[in-house]
């Protein structure tokens, strides 16, 4: 399960790689391999990009095949 604590690049290797980074993108983040990836969590960029957290994380969440 993606939380509002995992990490960007940790929520790609849970999800569909594919369709996380699909929901990422739509999001507004558009630096999947970037340093931060490595250090900033789904909420971090929620907050950023002024995306609705649990709508974010329903979305994610669902690419978990």
């Amino acid at each position: 399960m993606i939380t509002k604590d995992t990490l960007i690049i940790d929520a790609l290797n849970i999800g569909n790689p594919e369709k996380v980074a699909e929901v990422l993108r739509n999001a507004g983040l558009h630096c999947l391999g970037c340093a931060l990836a490595h250090q900033e969590t789904i909420a971090d960029i929620a907050i950023v990009h002024g995306v609705d957290l649990e709508e974010l994380l329903a979305q994610l969440n669902a690419t978990i095949e």
